[in-house]
């Protein structure tokens, strides 16, 4: 958080405040959000920063009590350009990573499969239309109002009711899929 704290140190102590009450409170958030609108594992850091800069240069306009709309709204735009940059760039898969990685938690099993799981959700959410997958995770998996996605979005109340009718519905079908596929033995496993 280097550059972080290079930009925020020459602020007043309530904006210091400020932005370190909203890195606290949604980076975790943030981190997630970029990975569920497509940013690479191994980008979701560098996102996140982009983001908080951005925050932090524009803190003063951001209105308190809208920072988790304002940070989630900048990372759809950073994902958008991280996405980009991924066509460009292929990441090569290393299988190997999850088995060398160390667990935190006591039951191996249990965190592989949640691994899996993040996969599965992952490789879902990406075969949604990025309108739909916007609001789906803004909605549904990040809890915002349907009001505070259209404020981060820039679109009517309405707009954001109608796509997160059809993202669910379109998701639903791609689950229910995935679930038929499980079920035929179609993935080694």
């Amino acid at each position: 958080m280097g550059a972080l704290a290079i930009a925020t140190s020459r602020s007043p102590t309530t904006r210091d405040g400020r932005l370190r009450a909203a890195v606290d409170a949604h980076y975790d958030v943030v981190w997630r959000f970029l990975r569920r609108m497509g940013v690479a594992e191994a980008g979701a850091e560098d996102a996140v920063q982009q983001v908080l800069l951005v925050f932090a240069r524009k803190l003063d306009l951001v209105e308190p009590g809208a920072e988790r709309s304002f940070l989630l709204g900048t990372a759809l735009r950073v994902a958008s350009d991280h996405r980009r940059q991924g066509a460009r760039v292929r990441e090569v898969a290393d299988d190997g990573a999850v088995a060398r990685e160390p667990s935190n938690l006591l039951d191996a099993d249990e965190e592989l499969d949640r691994r899996r799981a993040r996969g599965v959700l992952d490789e879902l959410l990406g075969q949604l239309a990025d309108d739909l997958r916007t609001v789906f995770v803004m909605c549904d998996l990040e809890e915002l109002t349907m009001s505070e996605v259209a404020g981060a979005l820039g679109v009517p109340p309405g707009t954001v009711a109608s796509r997160l009718r059809r993202a669910r519905e379109s998701f639903a079908r791609l689950a229910a899929g995935e679930r038929a596929r499980r079920e035929r033995g179609g993935r080694d496993e």
